[in-house]
């Protein structure tokens, strides 16, 4: 047979051949694939045991730094709680002692006051004297009146009550003999006496303030003041943390809580018992020494103990006028839990960072793999226009659109689509962090745990996405179930918020009806729907009405969702190509061109279609139409129910 010259239209589809074969072995072995090109095609794999360990010295360095961060973030809140704390209790003993002090102090005028009453001598010298003693107990009752003393009596030389502002009271003092109480006993032997307990007669705790009348030699008598601290406990309670009055021995006597008072800080010896037992300071209380522990000391008087169980900060503070300590407990349970969420912010904040750099690193090599690719196909197309010219003239008009084809096919396997699928859940991540920051500031801290939830399920998302654009070559269906579109739609929506406030575009949703769900892959139809919805904002930033349209109705079995927006609308050169890779009307720099067809890949996945057409009255409109899950529907009948 003679030789018959080849079409124009053999050697194209030859010349394709060969390039794609060219093609093909050198993704191969750019691969790591060694192919020998022997008759035997013998297929060596390299061991990847090896590349199982590669990367644990990052990951590990990155769980490093984001524990360190936390840390730092626990540390730093921790002693900043403590520190205002601190402030604020100290400026609580400040005016707390000075008022304590100042009570006490304003009765010291009183003996002077007894020792110029002519009567008060007078009835000293002749203590039977009933008259006298009368007119005594009416004297005191005035002065103490003017005072405002709880009351106040003057006792013989020998302790015994001769007359007191109460004497026409039950429970008065009047023909008690007091000579053991420590007040008593002081006054005699060293001029004044103090001292805070339980009255004997009276069974009420007070501060009793006593002095000796020494006009002339020796004593004739002792002066006392009994002073109601309960007004001065009822305004520390209006304070906001408890306070506790110590004495000498170590024991509460006066709290703004009840469990505390009367009980010891630490167990009494046997001499404080027995003066206790002699005295008796405190009534019948049992002294219960209060179960505390000492846990770190911050300074000399601030401490941290656990008090029943929780930890408290101590500040103390001792008071001028007697020798008493005063106590503020502050709980630090509050200051931990800031801690706790400061590390939780600090840590999350350092991921994010990483991911961010994870994603620049991940942008560089991709740049870089995109360069050997090119640097691949220039190679490629050496050889095919050799290759060409060699054969025949015809082939070298088609060269142009022969090295066009080399490249989409190389550029359609290149990580962009990774890139541009992560850059919408890292940004929704970036402004859940922002205002967890602020919602932190204010104490809103159910939002600030909603918010860190999201950014969770930010990151399984995440997870999600990557997995399936590694498989999108290999895999043609994804696992669906049924999704709520309400909840789809506004998952979107918050993940495009920032974009559409900064841009001033209202949206529109519209779901008939409300329960409506679809057959789908959540973050698939996540994708989808942020795609469309940035696509339809980024199209109507110079339009003077910007407005986003989402409206979701069930159609015979199917659910039908349009996203319309009221841009300029699709370039008629674009609209019949808008689903192809690279295909964008976007300038050159700020898109891909893979959104929209990554959508439609999506959305045939999911046996559902993806169109889009120009609205009448302006801007564009995709349609979404995919299959609507299964529902229960309950239908009265006259003999029951039935479930169809």
């Amino acid at each position: 047979m003679p030789d018959r010259t080849p079409t124009l239209n053999e050697m194209l589809k030859d010349a394709r051949h060969r390039a794609a074969t060219d093609a093909a072995f050198t993704a191969l072995c750019n691969n790591g694939f060694m192919i020998s090109r022997e008759p035997a095609r013998r297929f060596d794999l390299p061991s990847h045991s090896p590349r199982r360990w590669r990367g644990l010295p990052r990951w590990c360095g990155a769980l490093a730094m984001v524990a360190a961060a936390a840390f730092a973030g626990h540390h730093f809140a921790m002693q900043n709680g403590l520190a205002r704390l601190r402030e604020a209790a100290d400026h609580r003993l400040d005016m707390l002692a000075t008022g304590l002090d100042a009570d006490l102090a304003r009765f010291e005028y009183l003996p002077a006051l007894m020792e110029m009453t002519p009567i008060v001598p007078a009835l000293l010298g002749t203590p039977s004297d009933g008259s006298l003693r009368d007119a005594v107990n009416r004297y005191l009752d005035g002065v103490n009146a003017a005072a405002g003393a709880e009351m106040l009596y003057v006792l013989d030389a020998g302790g015994t009550s001769l007359a007191a502002s109460d004497w026409n009271r039950p429970g008065t003092t009047v023909g008690q003999d007091l000579s053991f109480r420590p007040y008593v006993i002081d006054a005699l032997g060293q001029g004044r006496g103090r001292f805070y307990g339980v009255g004997i007669t009276s069974r009420k705790p007070g501060y009793y303030l006593s002095y000796a009348l020494r006009r002339d030699q020796p004593t004739r008598g002792v002066v006392a003041v009994k002073v109601n601290l309960e007004e001065t406990e009822r305004a520390w309670r209006k304070l906001p943390g408890d306070v506790a009055l110590i004495d000498q021995r170590g024991v509460v006597i006066l709290a703004t809580r009840e469990d505390l008072k009367f009980r010891p800080m630490l167990p009494l010896d046997a001499l404080q018992r027995a003066e206790v037992q002699r005295s008796r300071p405190y009534g019948e209380a049992g002294l219960q020494p209060l179960q505390w522990t000492l846990k770190e000391v911050l300074a000399r008087d601030v401490k941290v103990i656990a008090l029943d169980g929780v930890d408290q900060l101590a500040s103390t503070r001792s008071l001028r006028g007697a020798p008493w300590q005063l106590m503020a407990l502050d709980d630090l349970a509050p200051v931990r839990v800031g801690a706790r969420y400061a590390a939780i912010t600090a840590s999350l904040a350092m991921a994010v960072l990483l991911l961010i750099a994870v994603t620049l690193w991940q942008r560089r090599r991709a740049v870089r793999q995109k360069l050997a690719n090119q640097a691949a196909l220039q190679a490629a197309h050496d050889t095919l226009e050799s290759t060409v010219v060699a054969r025949t003239a015809q082939l070298r008009a088609a060269q142009g659109e022969l090295v066009h084809a080399g490249k989409m096919a190389a550029l359609g396997q290149m990580s962009a689509g990774v890139v541009h699928e992560l850059n919408q859940p890292l940004t929704a991540m970036r402004t859940l962090s922002e205002s967890a920051a602020i919602l932190l500031d204010k104490n809103r801290f159910d939002d600030v745990r909603g918010n860190l939830q999201r950014i969770r399920g930010m990151v399984d998302r995440l997870a999600r996405l990557t997995s399936q654009l590694k498989t999108f070559a290999h895999k043609s269906e994804l696992p669906l179930a049924a999704v709520p579109m309400a909840r789809a739609v506004a998952d979107a929506q918050a993940i495009v918020a920032e974009a559409t406030k900064k841009n001033g575009v209202a949206i529109e949703v519209d779901v008939q009806p409300a329960a409506l769900s679809v057959m789908a892959e959540e973050a698939a139809l996540g994708s989808v729907l942020v795609n469309l919805m940035r696509n339809a904002i980024d199209a109507m930033q110079a339009s003077p009405r910007r407005t986003l349209r989402l409206e979701v109705r069930p159609q015979e079995g199917r659910v039908i969702l349009r996203v319309s927006d009221t841009g300029p609308g699709i370039p008629p050169d674009i609209l019949p190509r808008l689903f192809e890779p690279f295909v964008t009307s976007k300038p050159a720099g700020t898109g891909l061109g893979l959104g929209l067809a990554i959508s439609a890949q999506l959305v045939r996945a999911m046996d559902g279609t993806l169109r889009a057409a120009n609205l009448p009255e302006g801007g564009a409109s995709f349609v979404v139409d995919l299959p609507a899950a299964v529902q229960a529907i309950l239908i009265s009948t006259p003999t029951g129910v039935i479930n169809k």
